[in-house]
């Protein structure tokens, strides 16, 4: 005797038809016919009193299609029970990355990490410094890759990756595309670029304003494409850190930005939660570190 059986008896009964249970089953009246008898035949009972086009259940049936159907959907709750054990067995590597990073170092440490691993689900987002917060704050990623806006936090594992200089990219068509280096009390004058969904821009505009003292007028992309277009088109100038091998556009210039007589200087790190203890977590940040020593 088969669940199949079952569940074609099931049908016909629930269907009081066995011309609809054959339909719903997706298999011919004859061929549903002969399964139930070679069910009761299995049996050894009739289940099904047939009386011309018509049907009833003897005791043996209702009996059958009671506790069949009871047997029918603990199966499928099996199945669903062991497909939900089998996703949660399966490893996951979910990475955060700064909306403004396109180097290929980040890159090239998933396609190998993907290389050595591939039975391990990578996913991968990207988002502001604040998005990146919540989202392992939240345990909805495992690790991100972001710039340090405040102290570090001793519920989490903190790493400096590079400590980077922070340059302005100007258009090359902009007056001052020929200098070596730009001071930020001059940009100020110029509207500035910023990364940011239309979420985060009051929080973007005002770390950039109050904390590291750009102007006060402030454009927004969605994303660094964009961003550099206007750039290109001499809106304004965006910040950007040499972190990455980000290319440079023969369009753009990339000028370092200096408060008085140093660089202004930004510091990027890998954070993921203390206590985690995830394997795949230390190795991945062990390949973006080797990949940062790396030229390509």
């Amino acid at each position: 005797m088969l669940l199949r059986q079952i569940r074609y008896f099931v049908a016909i009964v629930d269907c009081n038809s066995f011309t609809e249970a054959a339909a719903r089953c997706y298999i011919s009246q004859s061929a549903i016919s002969q399964q139930i008898k070679a069910l009761e035949r299995d049996l050894g009972v009739r289940l099904i009193r047939r009386e011309n086009r018509k049907f009833s259940l003897t005791p043996a049936g209702e009996y059958f299609y009671r506790h069949g159907k009871a047997l029918l959907y603990e199966a499928e709750e099996i199945c669903r029970e062991t497909a939900r054990v089998g996703r949660e067995q399966q490893r996951h590597l979910r990475i955060g990355y700064l909306r403004g990073y396109s180097g290929q170092e980040l890159y090239q440490a998933v396609a190998e990490f993907s290389r050595k691993h591939p039975e391990v689900a990578i996913h991968i987002v990207n988002g502001t410094h604040e998005e990146l917060y919540d989202l392992l704050r939240f345990h909805r990623v495992d690790w991100i890759l972001s710039d340090q806006r405040r102290a570090f936090s001793e519920e989490y594992v903190n790493i400096s990756l590079k400590q980077c200089v922070c340059c302005a990219e100007l258009s090359v068509h902009h007056p001052w595309s020929g200098q070596d280096t730009v001071q930020l009390e001059a940009l100020r004058q110029f509207p500035c670029i910023l990364i940011s969904p239309k979420e985060q821009q009051s929080t973007e505009q005002e770390y950039y304003q109050n904390t590291l003292g750009f102007g006060e007028t402030f454009l927004f992309a969605e994303n660094l494409e964009e961003a550099r277009m206007m750039v290109a088109s001499n809106r304004g100038f965006l910040p950007i850190e040499t972190l990455g091998t980000l290319p440079e556009s023969r369009l753009i210039c990339r000028i370092p930005i200096f408060r008085g007589a140093h660089p202004l200087l930004r510091n990027y790190c890998v954070f993921w939660e203390k206590g985690q203890n995830n394997e795949d977590v230390l190795e991945f940040t062990e390949l973006l570190e080797g990949m940062f020593c790396k030229e390509f």
